[in-house]
C-alpha cells in the first residue's frame, strides 16, 4: 500500500491558481473539500498580512459562485468558497483517491499526501496528466499495515512520543532520561525498558526494510 508525497502546478485560469501565483507569500490552507464534475465546495484557510483585499478579489472571480466569511482575526481568515471550476480536485475525485486534509497551498503549488492502493495512485497520474495539471512525485514508499500495527506496543509508543517530545532524541538532548520518566510518572528503569525495547524494533525493522544485510 502506498503513501505518495505530491507537488501539484495549481492551474492559472482556475481562481486558487491565480490568486495564489499573484500573491507568493499567501498561504491557502484547504481544510475540507467536496468537490464534484460540475461544482466544488472548500474550507479554506487563508493567511495573508492584509486578508480583507484578496478576500474581494476572490469574490470578484467569474467562478466563484458564492463566498461566505466565517472567521477572521488579524492576518487569518476561514472562507467557504463554492466555485464553478474545481479543476485541481477532479482529478481525485475521478480517481476515488483519498486526500489527505488540511493541504498547503503556496505560490501556485499545492502539497497532496495521498494513501492508497497502487492501482488508484496509477489513475491519479493518469487523471492528472488528463487534464493538463503538471505535478512533481516527491516520494513513494510503501506501507505493510499489518507489520505497522505489531512494530510497536502502545505503551511503547506512548513512551517514545514523550521522549520525542521532551526532546529526549535531539542533539544534544534537551532531556534526560530522568526528565522522560518524570513527565511519565515511571521509575528511571521502567522508562529506559520500554525505550530500549522499542528502539530495538525499530531499528531491525529499518535494517530489515531498507539495508541489505
Amino acid at each position: 500500500m502506498p503513501h505518495a508525497k505530491l507537488t501539484i502546478d495549481m492551474p492559472e485560469h482556475t481562481w486558487i491558481g491565480d490568486i495564489s501565483a499573484s500573491h507568493p507569500e499567501l498561504l491557502f490552507q484547504v481544510v475540507t473539500s467536496i468537490p464534484g464534475e460540475n461544482m466544488g465546495i472548500g474550507l479554506v484557510r487563508l493567511t495573508a498580512a492584509t486578508p480583507l483585499p484578496i478576500i474581494t478579489d476572490i469574490q470578484a472571480r467569474d467562478d466563484v459562485e458564492s463566498l461566505e466569511l466565517l472567521w477572521k482575526h488579524d492576518d487569518e481568515a476561514l472562507l467557504q468558497i463554492q466555485t464553478e471550476n474545481p479543476l485541481p480536485l477532479l482529478p481525485v475525485w475521478r480517481a476515488g483517491v483519498p486526500l489527505k486534509m488540511p493541504f498547503d497551498i503556496q505560490d501556485g503549488v499545492a502539497t497532496w499526501e495521498v494513501t492508497t492502493s497502487n492501482s488508484r495512485l496509477s489513475s491519479l497520474r493518469t487523471h492528472l496528466d488528463d487534464v493538463g495539471i503538471d505535478f512533481d512525485i516527491e516520494f513513494v514508499r510503501e506501507i505493510d499495515a499489518s507489520q505497522a500495527d505489531r512494530l510497536l506496543t502502545e505503551r511503547q509508543q506512548e513512551v517514545l512520543v514523550a521522549a520525542v517530545e521532551a526532546g529526549y532524541y535531539r542533539a544534544p538532548r534537551d532531556s534526560t532520561l530522568s526528565d522522560v520518566a518524570d513527565v511519565l510518572d515511571v521509575a528511571n528503569a521502567t522508562c529506559s525498558d520500554v525505550l530500549h525495547r522499542a528502539e530495538g524494533h525499530i531499528i531491525h525493522w529499518f535494517v530489515k526494510e531498507h539495508m541489505e544485510v
